[in-house]
């Protein structure tokens, strides 16, 4: 009976505030600031109503923010890199956040091609797809390169919000060319801006060659190459933090992310 007298209550706040309001703009008065003090002089229930809602504002405040730091890493094989008559035969799509978190791993889909582009790719690439195996499972595969980017535009829309999060890889602004031609709807979805793991690398081995040289060596992995970048960004901090550039300073850092570093490590 009480808990039906205090939802009453609520309702009649509601209603009575919504009034004043309405009046308050037919006047040009100044607009109410709802707080969960305005509420409490109707009812106690409903004050306790809006601070949980001002509570699940700001905490929903907070998530769409950490959303948005989250970044799209994408690995591309292509026949060769001529934009005009190259094509996309293998995609791989890893979302993590600002430390490089996996927050999920997409698809890694082979994507069919004709024979006749196959045989005309360059001998390097008939040589480097043709070991790996590449070559024959594009033949194999009977997936289109509209459902690739259909599987990669659902996958990143499941764990990044629209036009926020920026495309990343190693060299990645060559995979953006193949991309924004052949894959416009996914490119769409994502920010306009780059992380290119190729600029940090090249900035490490100019500024600080010695810590450069422990760089480990990367597995054949899509994974890895995210990884790869927390090496290089861990020696341009250090670098900043400390005037001096100290190895162990460098090992101690790396240490830290071992977690990380496993995935290319072990």
């Amino acid at each position: 009976m009480r808990a039906h007298m205090l939802s009453a209550a609520c309702v009649s706040a509601f209603r009575v505030l919504t009034r004043v309001c309405v009046a308050s703009q037919r006047v040009k008065a100044p607009p109410l600031v709802f707080t969960a003090h305005n509420f409490s002089l109707f009812s106690p229930c409903a004050s306790v109503l809006v601070k949980g809602l001002m509570s699940r504002r700001h905490h929903g405040r907070k998530m769409s923010q950490s959303l948005a730091q989250r970044m799209v890493w994408v690995d591309l094989e292509m026949t060769g890199l001529d934009i005009e008559k190259d094509r996309i035969i293998e995609m791989a799509c890893i979302v993590t956040d600002s430390d490089l978190n996996i927050i999920a791993e997409g698809p890694n889909l082979i994507i069919n091609q004709p024979d006749e582009l196959l045989d005309g790719m360059s001998d390097w690439c008939k040589e480097h797809h043709g070991k790996s195996g590449l070559t024959q499972a594009v033949r194999d595969s009977h997936i289109t390169l509209q459902q690739a980017e259909y599987e990669f535009l659902s996958f990143v829309r499941q764990h990044t919000p629209p036009g926020q999060c920026p495309l990343a890889g190693n060299s990645v602004h060559a995979d953006k060319k193949f991309l924004d031609k052949f894959m416009p709807q996914f490119m769409r979805h994502l920010h306009y801006r780059i992380i290119d793991v190729s600029t940090i690398k090249e900035l490490s081995r100019r500024w600080y060659p010695e810590e450069y040289s422990l760089a480990p060596q990367k597995k054949a992995s899509h994974r890895s190459v995210c990884i790869t970048l927390v090496f290089y960004s861990c020696i341009i901090e250090c670098h900043v933090s400390h005037s001096k550039g100290s190895f162990d300073v460098l090992h101690k850092y790396l240490k830290r992310r071992k977690k990380q570093f496993c995935l290319i490590l072990e």
